[in-house]
């Protein structure tokens, strides 16, 4: 089992004793035993703050909901949001603070929020002269497997703010020294890094408990999907919130289910498989109204290529029907949420065609790998297994259905 940097803190004691400490975290900030990273820190430092991003530092808010500062009934501490209003640290919340840290694992995925808080954060940091460390924890959904189109700035937002892809394959603490040094932000940063992760780690090859990061992300495989069909929040159909099975789940009341089934199987698209569904959102979209829907299951995570599923799932279905539609801008947007989300203007009328849009996805994916690799903290491979390659050609490992496998070559 990995070690996270929360269970490295002793290690880098210097970095906060004798300091008033901050931190940014959410229920996804605890230790193997389920302590909190607000209970250990506060035991060990002087924390006089505490910082919630989307959904609350308990996890007890949908998304989308706005908080005001309140106080955390355990510690006494004064909360305030990082989302909402005011999505960047003030001079005033940080002129409490020495350092600020921040302890979330995220879920791999560009549209994420957490990413933008922490990179708001370390810019106001950098503005006021405070130190920033990352807690850091493993990329869940690995850190080889990179897929997805370079943000266009003209689309930055805070479910894409900076020119990576949306399946970027780093560690939390690895984006945040990307964040810091490509894009300028050059804040005093320090990593407490994880021991025994290494880079083709998925979350469950860790042995850790998995903690679900937000409401909507009940479970790891729903972090492979969630790459696929987010962008189907800005449109109108339901993405499978208000169900048990968020963004494995999509539907409309009128969406022709086993005949768009018939046509995605034509694309052949490697570890993914689609069943037809039926199912009754509770809230959001269509809530309390029967809607025939897609069930994705993840067969093969080596395989999976799920922004260009996504990709081929939006084309496939709003060519086979007219009641599809693209919602409009939120009030005051300049585009079209998911424009947002694509990180460009993919899904307009006259956007790419797949063919396109699949030459862009390889382009963006060799650029990207070439600046990805120059912020990799942890290995291919733990050093221990070095001595393996004295003995044996090679050593692979693959996932399928729920289980890891070994195979082992021998050199003779």
């Amino acid at each position: 089992m990995i070690k996270v940097g929360l269970e490295n803190i002793s290690e880098y004691m210097h970095l906060f004793e004798g300091k008033r400490v901050g931190l940014i975290t959410n229920p996804t900030g605890v230790d193997d035993h389920f302590r909190s990273t607000i209970d250990i820190l506060s035991e060990k430092v002087n924390l006089v703050a505490l910082f919630s991003p989307e959904h609350g530092i308990r996890g007890n808010v949908q998304a989308g909901v706005e908080l005001e500062p309140y106080v955390d009934e355990k510690t006494k501490a004064y909360v305030y949001s990082l989302y909402g209003k005011t999505r960047r640290p003030t001079k005033e919340m940080l002129d409490i603070l020495d350092v600020l840290f921040f302890d979330i694992q995220d879920v791999g995925t560009r549209y994420y929020t957490y990413l933008y808080t922490m990179a708001y954060a370390m810019s106001a940091c950098a503005e006021y002269n405070k130190h920033f460390v990352v807690l850091d924890r493993p990329n869940p959904v690995d850190g080889i497997h990179v897929e997805g189109n370079i943000l266009n700035l003209d689309y930055r937002s805070f479910v894409g703010y900076y020119p990576i892809l949306q399946r970027y394959g780093l560690t939390i603490g690895e984006l945040a020294m990307l964040f810091n040094e490509e894009y300028g932000i050059k804040c005093q940063l320090d990593i407490v890094k994880m021991q025994g992760w290494t880079r083709k780690m998925d979350f469950l090859a860790t042995g850790r408990h998995f903690v679900q990061p937000s409401p909507n992300i009940p479970t790891l495989e729903t972090m492979y999907h969630y790459l696929a069909t987010c962008l189907f929040e800005g449109t109108n159909m339901s993405e499978g919130r208000g169900t048990t099975k968020p963004f494995s789940l999509i539907g409309a009341p009128w969406l022709k289910a086993e005949e768009v089934i018939e046509a995605l199987n034509a694309y052949n698209l490697k570890g993914v498989a689609f069943r037809s569904q039926y199912f009754t959102p509770m809230f959001s979209k269509h809530q309390g109204i029967l809607c025939h829907g897609i069930e994705l299951y993840l067969i093969d995570k080596d395989l999976y290529e799920p922004v260009y599923t996504g990709y081929v799932l939006l084309d496939v279905i709003r060519h086979m029907h007219k009641e599809f539609e693209i919602l409009n801008p939120y009030s005051g947007g300049r585009a079209p949420f998911i424009s947002l989300l694509t990180g460009d203007r993919f899904a307009s009328e006259d956007g790419l065609t797949l063919e396109e849009i699949k030459k862009k996805l390889k382009q963006d994916k060799a650029a990207f790998t070439k600046i990805k690799e120059r912020y990799h903290i942890y290995e291919l491979w733990h050093k221990s297994i070095d001595h393996w390659r004295e003995n044996w050609t090679t050593v692979d490992v693959w996932y399928r259905r729920g289980r890891y496998h070994w195979s082992c070559h021998s050199s003779d």
